[in-house]
């Protein structure tokens, strides 16, 4: 059986740099007007896809480009012109895609081209995915929302067919993505890749429209469907709100086993969003685990530490035995939390004659607290005993922003190196 492909988010060059280094098979990117990530999104044109392609290929890995919107009439003509301009300037590995006319046009005009089917596609039995596969698609993403079983039952039924199944990241509460609460609440189009993420807001009971100071509810409450009578779906608040779709993180790490077994040939991680420590850590952890899966090991609990030093809203499987029920929403709070560890700094070069590392800081440094450097292979201790500012100047703290800061360290640790300070953790991890 092959090795399972690990497959992560490049939310820009510098998260792809790290994803590789830190143990990625192949990165997913895209361009803002024909992929899900409008906003957040660090490759703006031809010529950044070209460079992230050439970066890769020289490493012997795999770049995905990612055109999965569901195109209205105004985009088809400058999709076209879009593969056009990027398949003559680099050849990306595939082509992740959801809306089948825009399929269609790919097939017609560049047939040499592979593509990958996307989640937004919703494949969730072996018909539909049979249905892409005649047509020339030579991979599926498969949908969240099917358990292992039937990921075995696709499998058996479309050999040849390359399958992908999402391990890690975060979870829309509709199908796949297929939401237009954003559109309804905030004119945001989420299928057109500039989704607010409304499911996730925090939302409290008000008794007027007219910002009356609020009281949060004291008795319990219940939502009744009028033609579900006696079905009562609790509605839980506090002094926080009330978090009413926030669905938990999909981690997937301790299943690698069970997929791989089910004929899932690529694991993938969601979070073009994320930053790249986020990127480096979930990347680690990941790769560790499929090196030891393909040892024949059984899986480490310890890889879980790179997990949790990450923000999330909590940890589910999701429905990869079946359906989670209500322990696959985040109730209490829809911002990232239950992390371990904050995100520091990224390391961006060594003097040698002054034994000093040179470090951008993305929170706050402080003389005489201890940090961790976060390498490929390996977490090393840092104390910061002395610090020194862009200027020369010893400082006893320093804060996050654009300027660089200085601290002794006996050697060089190398490229693709990040900072972090541990912090204190929450309990609630898992569901």
């Amino acid at each position: 059986m092959r090795i399972p492909e690990l497959l992560i988010p490049a939310g820009d060059m510098e998260k792809m740099r790290y994803a590789f280094a830190f143990g990625a098979d192949a990165v997913y990117l895209g361009i803002p007007r024909f992929s899900l990530r409008a906003r957040e999104n660090g490759f703006k044109d031809v010529a950044q896809v070209a460079e992230a392609v050439a970066y890769a290929h020289r490493l012997g890995r795999k770049v995905y480009v990612t055109a999965n919107i569901l195109s209205h009439n105004s985009k088809v003509p400058g999709f076209i012109r879009l593969v056009k301009d990027i398949c003559s300037a680099c050849k990306p590995d595939a082509w992740i895609m959801a809306d089948p006319g825009l399929i269609m046009l790919m097939r017609e005009h560049f047939p040499s081209e592979a593509i990958h089917i996307s989640v937004q596609s919703n494949v969730i039995n072996y018909a539909s995915a049979k249905f892409w596969q005649n047509i020339g698609a030579s991979r599926i993403i498969l949908s969240r929302e099917i358990s292992i079983a039937e990921m075995k039952v696709i499998r058996d039924a479309c050999p040849g067919l390359e399958l992908e199944s999402f391990v890690h990241g975060a979870v829309c509460i509709a199908y796949s993505g297929r939401c237009l609460i954003s559109n309804y609440l905030t004119h945001r189009d989420s299928n057109q890749g500039v989704c607010t993420n409304s499911c996730r807001w925090q939302y409290k009971v008000a008794k007027t429209k007219h910002g009356d100071d609020y009281v949060p509810l004291k008795d319990e409450f219940y939502l009744e469907e009028s033609e579900r009578k006696g079905m009562l779906f609790p509605i839980e608040e506090d002094e926080h709100g009330a978090y009413l779709m926030n669905a938990k993180d999909l981690c997937a790490i301790r299943c690698l086993g069970e997929l791989q077994a089910a004929g899932i040939g690529a694991f993938k991680v969601e979070g073009r969003s994320k930053t790249v420590y986020y990127i480096a850590m979930v990347t680690r952890a990941y790769r560790r685990a499929i090196d030891d899966l393909v040892k024949g090991q059984p899986f480490n609990e310890e890889h879980m530490s790179d997990i949790f030093a990450t923000s999330a809203r909590g940890f589910t499987e999701g429905f990869l035995h079946g359906d989670p029920g209500p322990g696959a929403v985040e109730y209490s709070n829809s911002n990232s939390a239950y992390s371990g560890y904050r995100f520091t700094g990224i390391v961006r070069g060594y003097d040698q004659i002054k034994k000093m590392l040179k470090v951008e800081p993305r929170n706050p440094i402080k003389c005489g607290q201890a940090y961790e450097l976060c390498l490929p292979d390996r977490n090393v201790a840092l104390e910061v005993k002395e610090l020194f500012d862009d200027k020369g100047h010893s400082v006893s703290a320093i804060h996050g922003g654009l300027h660089f800061c200085y601290i002794p360290f006996p050697q060089d640790p190398g490229e693709f190196v990040l900072l972090r300070e541990q912090i204190l953790r929450s309990s609630s991890h898992t569901s």
